[in-house]
């Protein structure tokens, strides 16, 4: 146990453990009742995917993503988020969401459907920033879905936010042994690219790794050979704000071949930098702070600090209604106080490598009897490993217990620890079981069957009329803000596209 945490815990008062707050962003692909990726535009009837609060579009048109408020509770959070999908289900009609993070069998890549936000000038930019992301990565790959976990603690600085980030890069492997739900793909998903997936059963639609927890986490996954050459150091803001601003504002000559318009002047990406927008920048997890309208990001972060952190990678559970339950948030609430009250040494570009490597390993083999991580001092069992972090929680937990007044919290730790002496019931082995015993070893039709069985169980929720006519209120108020956004417009695309990139926009 870090030799500080007694002491760092007894500190933190009970007060500000009640200050606590989370929200979860959870994407999902609308698929069709055969299964295909509903190629359907954004449904009217769920408002403005540019101004909507709660309802928006991830990559794809195809692709919601469900944005809960700011919550004091774990429970608040899952109310909100199965109420959301209770309000979608009934405006998408006869479509589906698809609950597992790898896509349905999707289209040829140029038919996979791009967001669209209107004609303002802030609408248009983030098409074009998707089709940059197209362009960069394949439209493939932006199909994937998971849940954002967005987390916060009042009183807490920079300085402690990105020892809490530095300590979760080292530990998030922890999150995908027990929460990965992802072991296997449509074999769709794979053709044409390398990969070391194996034939799973005997009709050759599904691929798969036998000890894999979270393809999505891994090579095939939202990953970037040119990303990875960014060592992006999380020792302070400023190492982290001076690693962005670089990737943001320096040519990167493929990207400069690509240009930002085509030959036809229709553009092909915002800008020609290794990371067009912030957004870009992948990670497990990331340093937040709300913007103000029209604001960049890192200038936000830079003048204001960081105001929650946003965790990056949770699957999509196909077993739950939502993706994700109040339960696993309550162990991430523990995790992440036990990221914040550990040791935290700097890291460096060898540690950042390690990690990445480590990361990738859990990903393809974390069931794998007898795997090990690389820590600082040598290879580590990664079972010990994680035995050792959940026996340090368990003192966080029993506090946010006395704190909250709710003995959940140690009940969700002593869940994960069961899970780990019980790795028949982990998520990506589930999904495996499942699968092979009902499915034909099918990924398509084993996803295909929780997603008609999903729906059909929030359909049946209790759903009060004043539910229904809130949401609608919200649907038509976005519409109307968008109407005004694409009224307000008074500079070209090109000249307002200049004036967002511009370098002196990201400085304090």
């Amino acid at each position: 146990m870090s030799s500080r945490l007694p002491q760092r815990l007894s500190r933190l008062s009970l007060e500000r453990l009640r200050g606590m707050r989370r929200g979860v962003e959870k994407e999902s692909l609308r698929v069709l009742p055969g299964n295909g990726l509903a190629l359907t535009p954004h449904p009217v009837a769920l408002g403005s995917a540019l101004t909507h609060p709660s309802i928006t579009t991830d990559f794809s048109e195809s692709q919601l993503e469900l944005i809960t408020g700011v919550h004091a509770s774990a429970d608040g959070c899952e109310r909100e988020l199965i109420e959301l999908h209770q309000f979608v289900y009934r405006a998408i009609g006869e479509e589906r969401l698809w609950v597992a993070s790898m896509p349905c069998t999707l289209p040829a890549d140029e038919n996979i459907p791009i967001g669209t936000y209107g004609t303002s000038n802030i609408g248009r930019a983030k098409s074009v920033y998707r089709m940059g992301l197209g362009h960069r990565y394949g439209r493939r790959m932006q199909t994937i879905s998971g849940i954002h976990y967005n987390w916060s603690l009042p009183g807490l600085s920079n300085k402690e936010y990105f020892a809490l980030i530095r300590n979760f890069r080292r530990h998030s492997f922890l999150l995908l042994l027990l929460f990965g739900a992802s072991p296997a793909v449509s074999s769709s998903f794979v053709e044409g690219r390398p990969h070391e997936l194996l034939p799973l059963g005997e009709g050759g639609s599904t691929m798969y790794l036998p000890y894999a927890t979270s393809l999505r986490m891994g090579r095939l996954g939202y990953q970037s050979d040119a990303q990875a050459a960014l060592a992006v150091s999380y020792n302070s803001l400023e190492s982290y704000a001076g690693s962005l601003h670089g990737a943001l504002t320096r040519p990167h000559p493929p990207y400069e071949r690509l240009g930002v318009c085509n030959l036809g002047g229709e553009y092909n990406q915002l800008a020609t930098s290794l990371l067009q927008i912030e957004n870009e920048f992948y990670g497990t997890i990331r340093p937040k702070r709300v913007i103000r309208p029209g604001e960049r990001p890192l200038h936000a972060l830079r003048e204001r600090g960081v105001e929650y952190v946003e965790v990056r990678c949770m699957d999509l559970d196909p077993f739950e209604p939502v993706g994700i339950n109040a339960q696993t948030m309550r162990f991430l609430d523990i995790f992440l106080l036990h990221c914040l009250l550990t040791d935290s040494p700097p890291d460096d570009p060898v540690e950042i490598v390690r990690l990445g490597q480590n990361q990738h390993r859990t990903a393809a083999r974390g069931r794998e009897p007898g795997l090990a991580l690389d820590a600082e001092d040598g290879p580590v069992l990664l079972l010990s490993w994680a035995e050792r972090l959940l026996a340090e929680c368990e003192p966080v937990a029993a506090r946010v217990a006395a704190a909250l007044d709710d003995e959940r919290y140690p009940a969700a730790l002593q869940s994960a620890r069961a899970l780990l002496h019980a790795p028949a019931e982990l998520p990506s082995t589930r999904v495996l079981r499942a699968m092979h015993e009902d499915y034909g070893d099918s990924y398509v039709a084993f996803v295909q069957a929780r997603a008609q069985e999903t729906r059909l169980q929030l359909l049946t929720l209790p759903y009060p009329p004043a539910l229904q006519a809130r949401y609608e209120q919200l649907a038509h108020a976005s519409l109307a803000e968008q109407q005004a956004a694409e009224a307000a417009d008074t500079v070209p695309f090109e000249t307002f596209r200049q004036q967002y990139l511009a370098p002196e926009r990201l400085v304090a």
